[in-house]
């Protein structure tokens, strides 16, 4: 297990992660890539806890995901399975598990401000914290290929990972208006929406 984390994570981060898994008895997936999440926990019907997480993210958007999905865990078992998903119990959780982690051996120091603003009040997901889900993309593999939302013009079209097409139509307070072209219906994107741009 330690070998495959070494592949996953930061370097000073492996042996921390390798206790938590064993000390909360996860079993541990590293799955392909799947769109809507980075990771997930479920507990099984004999009740092993299984974790899956997305091989292609970064070492730190790893990271950031294991404890995330380590957190749901350990807040289901402290305080009982009806509490929310992303609840308050499962933020206080959250910020004790991440807190031994952010620190410069693990963390670039451009990271480190944004990952502790996030973990003030940590949210569902990272990619909703627009500031830290951009610093962190500039550690994914093949960054430069990539368009974001806010970096394309009015009017421009694009296309989004399931093929739909849109064209960006105006700024809405912090997301973008835009119209999918098959339908004509309006849908708002996050800034941080990754798109691939089309000649119009």
């Amino acid at each position: 297990m330690i070998t495959i984390l070494q592949k996953y994570l930061p370097e000073h981060a492996v042996q921390p992660c390798f206790e938590l898994i064993k000390a909360n008895h996860v079993h541990l997936k590293i799955v392909n890539e799947r769109v809507t999440r980075h990771g997930d926990y479920r507990r099984d019907a004999d009740g092993f806890h299984k974790i899956t997480v997305n091989a292609n993210l970064n070492k730190y958007r790893f990271l950031i995901t294991l404890i995330h999905e380590i957190a749901h865990l350990v807040a289901f078992q402290k305080y009982g399975r009806f509490i929310k998903p992303h609840g308050n119990e499962w933020k206080h959780t959250f910020q004790q598990l991440m807190v031994p982690f952010i620190r410069p051996e693990i963390f670039p120091n451009q990271l480190l401000p944004l990952i502790a603003r996030h973990f003030r009040n940590p949210k569902a997901s990272s990619d909703t914290d627009v500031n830290l889900s951009l610093a962190l993309k500039k550690y994914d593999e093949n960054s430069n290929d990539k368009n974001y939302i806010f970096e394309i013009p009015i009017g421009a079209k694009f296309r989004i990972k399931n093929g739909r097409v849109f064209q960006k139509i105006a700024l809405r307070v912090k997301r973008y208006e835009c119209i999918e072209l098959a339908s004509g219906k309006i849908y708002l994107f996050q800034p941080n929406a990754e798109v691939e741009l089309l000649p119009n």
